[in-house]
């Protein structure tokens, strides 16, 4: 399956400042092409690339006053191979963290989900927060968590994430954050899913059902949305002027198979396509 992904972003940059970005396919992902600009007017920046311990890759520079114009965009074509967890790592993902406080959900978590394990507690997590939970874009916060989430029942898809995050920590099952692109997303934007850990394999959860999991192509990993930002900054003042998020599966480049192709690709990028009860390791 080949993917299309694209972002611009055009900052308007009040001085100087230290900008962080974190808008392309993380290490592991099977790259064809890529190209990632940051301009302003005639200047050129290059920045430097730092990559973390999940494999994300951060781009990092300093920006001068102005308005800073970013470009990505990548051809992406197959499934990243699945890396190994080691101990420390599944530990990392059991712990509370800023936006998922499992130890404050632990009670209710405890009580509604009490002796379900494995394949049956995600689904059971997975399937609670997609109907509690309405996705309401513009009226939750920055910094809502999964408990304020789980109290006003609404949010977008870094919420649902969150909440899913929250309870299986508090069941015992190492969860994680993912930033991703998605391809067929409604609102078009970069997307955030949930992943598990069971029996040795992380797979994703997106208790949205706004996008179709075998085409989601990872940018950034972590403990929560804080690890996964697509822009931090500091030092001085940033503005966004404009954010364009697109992403689409290409139907396969062989000769004469076109008419076979076509319906294909509209599947793979169909949300009802996606069978939520399936288990789905993110590329």
């Amino acid at each position: 399956m080949q993917r299309l992904v694209t972002a611009e972003l055009d900052l308007d940059l009040g001085s100087s400042v230290d900008l962080i970005f974190q808008i392309t396919a993380a290490q592991q992902v099977p790259v064809v092409s890529e190209e990632l600009t940051f301009t302003q007017g005639e200047r050129v920046y290059t920045p430097t690339e730092i990559v973390d311990q999940s494999g994300s890759r951060l781009h990092r520079l300093m920006g001068e006053a102005g308005r800073l114009e970013v470009r990505y965009r990548a051809t992406v074509e197959g499934q990243m191979a699945a890396s190994r967890t080691s101990d420390l790592e599944a530990i990392t993902y059991l712990r509370p963290s800023r936006y998922c406080q499992s130890d404050e959900v632990f009670s209710q978590a405890r009580r509604q989900f009490k002796g379900l394990h494995g394949y049956e507690l995600i689904a059971a997590v997975s399937d609670f927060v997609a109907t509690s939970t309405t996705y309401t874009p513009g009226l939750s916060q920055g910094t809502d968590s999964a408990v304020t989430t789980l109290m006003t029942g609404q949010g977008v898809c870094r919420d649902y994430a969150h909440v899913v995050i929250a309870l299986l920590r508090a069941m015992d099952m190492p969860a994680r954050y993912a930033a991703c692109f998605a391809p067929g997303l409604r609102p078009m934007d970069f997307h955030a899913v949930a992943e598990a850990y069971h029996d040795g394999a992380w797979y994703v959860i997106d208790a949205t059902r706004l996008a179709n999991r075998r085409s989601l192509v990872r940018i950034a990993t972590g403990r929560d949305a804080a690890d996964c930002a697509f822009l931090s900054y500091h030092g001085g003042y940033v503005g966004l002027a404009r954010m364009r998020v697109d992403a689409a599966v290409l139907p396969d480049d062989v000769s004469g198979e076109g008419l076979q192709t076509q319906p294909v690709r509209a599947e793979a990028s169909d949300p009802a396509a996606d069978d939520p009860a399936s288990l789905v390791q993110l590329s």
